[in-house]
């Protein structure tokens, strides 16, 4: 485990990686990918149980993490990096042709610490819950993650696999809701009110449990702390992570506008300007 001031510190060096590499192609989705850090950086970091080298893809005896929103893959990639998956060089090949590294997640280039292509929203809960109970019938005792976007959850299937969950009491899985208030096109409240996510995931029959402040690495950290107390009782679990979209950037924060744009030079110098380099840039 890593203590809060170095977690924090991977986090300043994981916003720099998104930035430059989103930058570096001008193509991208940087304000999730800010807006997750923490979380990204918590769960490899701190929460989950794993093996990154080698990297088996049946993932057994192991925690296991799902991104369903995956065109946040540049918190991913870098993240992934940084707990020693693959090289962190190879970043400079984000969305470059024949790159490991695709915009969105993808497995026939063997990229270690992928397990599912991803990026088609609402699937990511259902792959999950189906790891989750592979994991019950090997009775393998380790968990399964998985992410996903406020917006996304407009999307019928998650309520599907939500349902299906609680039914067959898969509480060896915990998923975590991105709670931004954002989409591509606006905000969710513009688009489509999702209401009060944590009544619609009670009444769904899941444990749910808040993080107000998605942005602060010991909050989360205690939140999924939290969660990993609250499996093995009957229920999945829920987290309702409440972040700030472009997190860690003063002008990326808290609008959709940087969902899926790149920073031009002048906005790359200033947003690295605000980020401490502590890793070592790759």
């Amino acid at each position: 485990m890593t203590d809060i001031k170095d977690l924090q510190k991977i986090s300043s060096q994981t916003r720099r990686d998104i930035v430059r590499m989103v930058h570096a192609v001008q193509s991208g989705h940087p304000g999730g990918s800010l807006g997750c850090t923490e979380f990204f950086v918590a769960l490899y970091h701190h929460i989950m149980e794993y093996k990154a080298s080698p990297f088996d893809p049946d993932g057994k005896n192991e925690d296991l993490f799902f991104l369903s929103n995956g065109h946040i893959s540049p918190v991913y990639y870098s993240v992934l990096s940084r707990a020693g998956f693959f090289p962190v060089s190879e970043l400079n090949t984000f969305r470059k042709i024949d790159s490991r590294l695709q915009g969105h997640p993808t497995t026939h280039e063997g990229l270690p610490g992928i397990r599912i292509a991803s990026g088609s929203l609402g699937q990511g809960m259902s792959v999950a819950i189906g790891a989750a109970l592979s994991k019950k019938q090997n009775q393998d005792p380790h968990l399964v993650f998985s992410l996903h976007g406020d917006g996304e959850l407009q999307e019928g299937q998650i309520w599907e696999a939500a349902m299906f969950a609680a039914a067959h009491k898969v509480d060896n899985l915990i998923s975590t809701i991105d709670a931004n208030g954002q989409q591509i096109d606006g905000a969710t409240d513009n688009v489509l009110p999702m209401g009060n996510l944590a009544q619609k995931f009670e009444a769904f029959g899941w444990d749910v449990l808040s993080v107000d402040k998605g942005n602060d690495m010991a909050a989360v950290v205690e939140g999924l702390e939290a969660a990993k107390a609250r499996t093995g009782k009957g229920k999945p679990v829920a987290v309702i992570l409440k972040t700030d979209m472009g997190a860690g950037v003063d002008f990326m924060a808290g609008t959709h506008e940087w969902h899926g744009i790149a920073p031009n030079d002048e906005q790359l110098a200033a947003a690295l300007g605000q980020l401490e380099e502590t890793l070592g840039d790759y």
